[in-house]
């Protein structure tokens, strides 16, 4: 996975500099091939209208399970590259590229079907449709990573903390869009490299979970808060005092994060226990 570091010389790189490497977002790797195999439905769909109703019903649905197919092949690469860009990790509940190969397979059956090719060749179609599936997406991930021989309680604990971070990141990644504004959206993402790079030190050494949680919830409950709010107060005033309220407060969280990923590395524990209380005002943002 790609590093960028921060710092006052980088680029687009945070006014901190805590001398720590800042990770950047998972990318999923292969997308154009769900891509591609979104467009492939309409093999299916676009001939269908020129058929009897026996025919287009068929089309249909083997056009509907293309674009099921790629949707959920989309979904586990996703899945994947997070799964691949952490230390600990559980397995995909439900393994979405292998469901996207059944029914890959079960769509070709069905073009089969359409033309009246008895049953050997459906199957044929289907089992071939399915090994192409996985030769180009792979299967997903089937076991849990980093777990072996460290508690279990702990390393479920650690793994869902991270979860919940990660959702309160989505949240300000999606609401940040709202204020259509490229700039801003390049800081949420520069703030979410800071909050990931703790994911993946906490991952690391499970046992600073505890002291680590307040930044793994709270904070990113309030930037996610802050963030909502504001974004639909500069969609609607471009308040420039608002916006600049805003960008400090990202500041003040990712110097925060980048310090205490610091603290975590040296394993010092002594100045942990910050107030709450103090960021909590910050994250209303009352405008």
């Amino acid at each position: 996975m790609a590093e960028r570091f921060g710092g006052k010389f980088s680029p687009q790189g945070s006014r901190t500099d805590a001398g720590v490497p800042v990770l950047t977002e998972a990318r999923p790797k292969g997308l154009w091939r769900a891509n591609l195999l979104f467009l492939t439905a309409f093999l299916f769909l676009l001939p269908a209208f020129g058929d009897g109703p026996r025919e287009m019903l068929l089309g249909l649905a083997a056009g509907g399970l293309v674009i099921l197919a790629a949707w959920l092949s989309r979904e586990g690469l996703r899945a994947e590259a997070a799964y691949d860009a952490r230390k600990l990790a559980r397995r995909p509940t439900f393994p979405r590229k292998l469901a996207g190969a059944v029914l890959t397979g079960a769509a070709l059956a069905l073009g089969g079907v359409i033309a009246d090719q008895g049953l050997v060749y459906p199957a044929l179609y289907a089992l071939v449709g399915a090994g192409l599936h996985l030769g180009a997406f792979g299967l997903d991930p089937m076991a849990d990573k980093g777990m072996e021989g460290v508690d279990a309680f702990q390393t479920g604990r650690v793994a869902n903390a991270v979860e919940e971070g990660e959702k309160y990141l989505a949240g300000m990644k999606d609401a940040i869009l709202r204020a259509r504004d490229r700039v801003l959206e390049r800081r949420v993402e520069q703030f979410s490299a800071a909050a990931r790079t703790l994911f993946r030190t906490i991952e690391a050494d499970p046992g600073d979970l505890t002291a680590a949680r307040k930044y793994m919830s709270v904070y990113l409950m309030g930037a996610r808060d802050a963030t909502v709010k504001f974004a639909d107060h500069y969609a609607q005033n471009r308040d420039t005092s608002a916006r600049a309220d805003y960008e400090e407060l990202l500041t003040d969280l990712e110097t925060t994060f980048a310090e205490k990923t610091k603290t975590f590395l040296t394993n010092s524990r002594s100045d942990l226990d910050v107030e709450i209380s103090v960021l909590r005002d910050r994250l209303k943002l009352d405008h």
